[in-house]
């Protein structure tokens, strides 16, 4: 049976701890695809598609002779371009699955939550490890099957990565920071294969380790049958979980928690003194066309406070902070994608081919990815940022609130403090993004550690700033299909990466330098989401300035601050 959502809360920190190990080892191992090419081509995946080369006559100084072309083999498999772009073509399949099939999961976890994308993600995973060990049994006549597995595997692994971006909402102000520590155990999930393939170079057999891996899987669908409950998780300000109240006596047939209960009980509450007041029992009845009772009849009530502080689906959808994080999210995955996508032939062009140096800087690329889990708390820190100071929107003053003097303490608004954390996240995001830019325009070798560095950390802190920007501005009702949104238009627009991956194979013969600067041009589009902040940060605040001004008017008029004391 799932647990409720009480037991749940009391089992969150088991929650969250074994959440950042599925996600390491469960959620998007796709990105870890240089060290899987490797072993897919040692398993002889489409090598098939290779031929061997005939006799060619060469000729030099010392005289005329006839040699071979080189023919590269792994593992005894034939490898050669062919194969690299039909692999790479899965690749694409796969790493598209893994963000847009973010948008309609969105829409089924904000309606139903987590619990049974979790189960189906966790299943999906292990059946794809069992059809990639299947195709490696016969890999002449099953390699099609790579493609349904990929598939397989983005869409498994995201369930478990989307499904666990809802958790940090029992965390409270330190929600920003528990998603920042998901993503960042979701971006690092690309040292998994690298690690698999550190088994595999032991002489591990790859089909045994799929099997391994499957089963391992398993745990992850009863660890969540068992902790998960079937409600989505609400957010710190539709929830109060150290309020305990029992329902039955007030005849609820629905779900009800924390701060609705309270807004719900209090207005009918209000609707009953305000009928107590009338002589005429039909004109309690025709109120407003509704039937007063003291059951949930009269609970759905019109606010237009509420209405304002919760927009609808479609305000947010076109709200320019959306289209502006679209622009900076679909830059930010191409650049990112196409070089894990064309990592090795881009190593492959600095070093003339030598496998065993490839082989070594994509284990090291692979060891990096580590620091996505270490690094990407630090957004979630600032996106979190003196937010404890901020005004929580309460009338009454807590003692720590007030000065020595016994004058109460100015705190900050919390809705500019959002912004303004949001807005430091991603100038330094975007700042690292153009680094990175840099460091992949010098063919230098060494230099691209810098590079894998670089890579890893934008792509761990571009993930929990948006996160956190849309958990911060938007409804949490609205998060999971905002970032599923966010997440299938950055798909859409990173499939360019397959036509630069041919380009660079083809008429740029694998240089990647002139692909590198165009993507290094687009890259600086990402300043404008930041530079809009700025500015919404200011209008925020003089509207802020304008009601201070206009309170204080009407204190001197009437004696109150309440504008509705002057009508």
């Amino acid at each position: 049976m799932a647990p409720s959502l009480a037991t749940a809360h009391r089992r969150r920190w088991w929650m969250a701890c074994t959440a950042v190990v599925e996600n390491l080892l469960f959620s998007a191992v796709l990105l870890g695809w240089a060290s899987l090419l490797i072993m897919l081509q040692s398993e002889g995946f489409y090598s098939y598609l290779c031929h061997e080369p005939e006799n060619v006559t060469t000729s030099s100084a010392h005289g005329n002779g006839t040699e071979q072309e080189a023919v590269i083999r792994i593992n005894g498999w034939l490898v050669c371009q062919e194969q690299d772009e039909m692999l790479n073509l899965a690749f694409t399949v796969g790493s598209f699955l893994l963000s847009a099939i973010t948008l309609p999961l969105g829409i089924v976890m904000d309606k139903y939550g987590p619990r049974k994308l979790r189960l189906l993600g966790s299943a999906c995973f292990a059946v794809s490890c069992v059809m990639i060990a299947y195709g490696a049994s016969n890999p002449n006549s099953l390699s099609v099957l790579i493609f349904i597995s990929l598939s397989l595997n983005g869409f498994g692994g995201m369930c478990m990565t989307f499904t666990s971006l809802t958790l940090p909402n029992m965390f409270g102000d330190l929600r920003s920071t528990f998603i920042a520590l998901m993503i960042g155990s979701y971006a690092s999930s690309a040292v998994t294969f690298p690690g698999i393939k550190v088994i595999y170079d032991f002489g591990v057999s790859f089909i045994l380790i799929l099997i391994v891996w499957a089963s391992c899987a398993g745990l992850v669908f009863f660890n969540c049958f068992f902790n998960w409950p079937l409600e989505p998780f609400p957010g710190p300000e539709d929830m109060d979980y150290t309020v305990k109240i029992k329902f039955s006596w007030l005849g609820f047939d629905h779900k009800i928690t924390g701060k609705q209960f309270y807004k719900q009980v209090t207005t009918v509450g209000r609707r009953l003194s305000v009928g107590s007041s009338m002589k005429n029992p039909k004109e309690l009845a025709a109120q407003e066309g509704n039937k007063l009772c003291l059951s949930t009849v009269d609970l759905e009530v019109k606010c237009q406070a509420d209405d304002a502080a919760s927009p609808s689906f479609m305000h947010s959808v076109f709200s320019p902070i959306l289209l502006l994080s679209l622009i900076t999210m679909c830059v930010t995955q191409l650049r990112l994608i196409f070089y894990m996508g064309a990592m090795n032939n881009i190593l492959g062009f600095l070093v003339e081919g030598d496998l065993e140096t490839v082989s070594l800087y994509t284990s090291v690329f692979g060891v990096l990815q580590l620091l996505c889990l270490m690094t990407a708390p630090m957004i979630g820190y600032i996106m979190d940022w003196k937010l404890k100071e901020c005004d929580d929107g309460s009338e009454e003053a807590d003692e720590s609130d007030v000065n020595q003097d016994g004058k109460k303490r100015k705190k900050r608004d919390r809705q500019i403090q959002k912004i303004s954390n949001a807005t430091r996240a991603f100038v330094f995001t975007n700042i690292l993004l153009v680094g990175f830019g840099f460091t992949c325009l010098v063919p230098n070798l060494p230099l691209q550690i810098l590079s894998f560095i670089l890579h890893t950390i934008v792509r761990g802190f571009i993930h929990s700033a948006v996160g956190g920007l849309y958990a911060a501005v938007y409804p949490s009702t609205q998060f999971g299909s905002l970032t599923g949104l966010q997440s299938l238009v950055s798909a859409l627009f990173a499939l360019l990466q397959q036509p630069l991956f041919l380009a660079m194979m083809g008429p740029l013969k694998g240089d990647p330098l002139w692909v590198n600067v165009g993507l290094l041009g687009v890259s600086m589009l990402g300043f404008c989401l930041p530079v809009y902040l700025i500015c919404y940060k200011r209008r925020l605040e003089r509207e802020k300035q304008q009601r201070s001004d206009d309170a204080k008017l009407f204190l001197k008029i009437n004696g109150t601050p309440n504008e509705e004391a002057f009508v």
